[in-house]
């Protein structure tokens, strides 16, 4: 498994059939800010799908033109910038998303406070699993976080699934994460009421998570997605850490995590708007000094199963022209969850 190892995909100016729509909008975020929004990321994610997750609906050939799968090429058509946007701004319209903030019946009818937010989610995955004929099963899984540095108090927390099975009795094991944190902050992590937006960190990760479930769930795959919305990521990673712990538990083949934490978010001097970046572990933390001179001696950064998962880049790129550069691997707290499971279940080159 891997949370994702290359590092930009990059889009050429002009050409193929398969090239992002060189359109944007635009979400405002924590300061007001025009941002550019997540429907780039979005469309990226299912281009590298299509080689990482269900490797036989494309055949490469060293000669021969790559082919690529015709429902590919739909559902990259079928993303909607306009959704996605709709969907980032009804994430703000909750005012806060703050893990701790209220859960309690009068405030979900109100819309306001994370409860609400998790109920919107909730039903938007639904109504794409009716929309399919019950193809999604819709489930949440609620645990007690106990006292610690940003949470005053226990709270609830909740992570909200939506599971497209797999079609292949074998291959239906083999799952990918899409996943997004839909809880939010302001500059204070213990303030309860005040307004904390969070469009771009991260209802946009949570919108491309709900416009994948809305896309692919007309489509029929031999593996198994799971869109993930988790809370808790500001307070600690307390969401991913839950899920990452259930999946550990109960032996769950993860491929590849896909977290989409601040997508399209920023427009700082020097930034590509073309550009989508990704992080994933190169060394791995807690090693000794001899085992890191094993590692670069035996060449076992380039092995690990993040790693491993982030070469899909390169071959997406060949195989759907889109003009994606190599990988370049970075590393950032969003993903510790996943990391550390992967470390204690996962080989190295898996």
């Amino acid at each position: 498994m891997g949370h994702w190892g290359f590092d930009r995909l990059r889009m050429p100016p002009a050409g193929p059939e398969l090239l992002l729509n060189r359109r944007k909008i635009v979400v405002i975020s924590n300061d007001k800010a025009l941002r550019a929004a997540s429907w780039r990321s979005a469309r990226s994610w299912l281009r590298i799908l299509a080689v990482v997750v269900f490797p036989s609906s494309l055949v490469l050939a060293q000669k021969a033109p790559a082919y690529i799968d015709p429902q590919f090429k739909a559902a990259l058509s079928e993303i909607s910038a306009g959704q996605i946007q709709s969907d980032i701004e009804k994430l703000v319209s909750f005012q806060t998303r703050s893990t701790i903030s209220a859960q309690d019946s009068a405030s979900i009818s109100a819309g306001r406070g994370v409860g609400a937010a998790r109920e919107w989610i909730k039903g938007q995955f639904e109504r794409y699993s009716r929309d399919c004929g019950g193809c999604l099963e819709v489930t949440t899984d609620t645990f007690d976080q106990p006292v610690s540095e940003r949470v005053p108090e226990p709270v609830g927390i909740t992570d909200v699934f939506a599971v497209l099975k797999g079609t292949d009795p074998t291959d239906t094991k083999r799952i990918v994460l899409v996943t997004g944190h839909y809880d939010s902050r302001n500059s204070d992590p213990l303030d309860k009421t005040g307004f904390a937006p969070g469009a771009n960190d991260d209802a946009s990760g949570t919108a491309v998570s709900l416009e994948c479930a809305r896309v692919l769930s007309k489509l029929k795959f031999p593996g198994t997605i799971i869109f993930l919305t988790v809370a808790g990521e500001e307070q600690g990673l307390y969401g991913s850490k839950h899920v990452a712990e259930l999946a550990k538990a109960q032996g769950w083949q993860i491929e590849a995590v896909l977290n989409n934490d601040i997508v399209g978010g920023d427009r700082s001097p020097g930034q590509d708007p073309k550009v989508v970046r990704g992080f994933s572990e190169s060394i791995p933390e807690g090693v000794t000094e001899a085992q890191l001179r094993m590692i670069r001696a035996l060449g076992g950064e380039s092995r690990w199963p993040s790693h491993t998962d982030g070469g899909a880049s390169r071959r997406a790129r060949e195989a759907l022209r889109t003009g994606l550069c190599l990988p370049r691997f970075q590393w950032s707290r969003a993903h510790r969850s996943f990391g550390h499971r992967q470390r204690s279940s996962t080989a190295p080159g898996r």
